[in-house]
């Protein structure tokens, strides 16, 4: 089928088919959101060192992060075949900010949207500067639970709703991409949205928008606590706000039966 690209066809598949049904079956605008880049950490230039233990002049936090400093090439190997091109701002207009999972000799290996669930690849690691989180999600979709963690520390343990069988969320490690605010008070995806470099392989036949997930607001609370979404996770608007507040881009978010 047809799906629409951009920010239109992004900003539509974050809604339920019960949204949907609820607000019609036109996306929101691209204006209904925009990004909430007021609280990026700050980075700082870093060697691509092996070290276990940072020095003073290494980020210092579990998991590594890269904010692009220009626009580069996602490569399936050092030095190998380009498989997309990557620019410093995200369709939304955040800065980029990618999960780092190794690096080898002015290399990082990432997660990034352009590639498949559970896929990785290279950028050069002089063109992004390295950082770092304490910060974790982690979701259990049997359970429908989201714990948000600061190193081994549990911060938050929040009920959520989860894909319907037939649209499952995907499982896998993930990464916070954008965290966006709806401008309109009845915005289907409620007070916000946390934008995740995820995508639902298991697409609605017929369905227009796009296949981004996300963890989002919603108006249905009542649906929180089931598998009732197309793959998206939806908490209350206290709960998801917590999220904007601690959560910076870069953080995993690891999904898991």
């Amino acid at each position: 089928m047809a799906v629409p690209t951009g920010l239109r066809a992004s900003l539509a598949l974050l809604v339920s088919t019960a949204a949907v049904a609820g607000c019609g079956d036109e996306p929101r605008p691209a204006a209904t959101v925009r990004a909430d880049a007021d609280r990026v950490p700050a980075f700082a230039p870093q060697p691509a060192s092996g070290r276990e233990r940072p020095t003073a002049d290494e980020p210092a936090g579990r998991w590594l992060t890269a904010r692009l400093k220009k626009p580069t090439k996602l490569r399936r190997a050092p030095g190998g075949r380009a498989v997309a091109r990557l620019r410093t701002r995200t369709e939304f207009g955040s800065p980029r900010v990618l999960g780092v999972v190794a690096r080898r000799d002015g290399w990082l290996q990432v997660v990034a949207t352009e590639l498949p669930n559970g896929d990785r690849a290279w950028i050069r690691s002089a063109d992004a500067r390295l950082g770092s989180t304490d910060w974790s999600i982690r979701v259990d979709r049997s359970a429908r639970r989201l714990v948000l963690r600061r190193g081994d520390s549990r911060v938050e343990r929040l009920t959520v709703a989860v894909g319907r069988p037939d649209t499952p969320t995907p499982r896998g490690r993930f990464t916070v991409t954008d965290k966006l605010r709806p401008a309109r008070a009845d915005s289907p995806y409620g007070c916000c949205i946390v934008a995740l470099s995820g995508r639902q392989t298991k697409l609605v036949e017929g369905w227009p928008g796009g296949d981004r997930l996300a963890i989002h607001a919603t108006p249905q609370t009542e649906t929180i606590g089931d598998a009732a979404s197309l793959g998206c996770l939806r908490a209350r608007d206290a709960d998801v706000r917590a999220l904007m507040r601690r959560v910076p881009l870069g953080t995993p978010v690891f999904i898991r039966s």
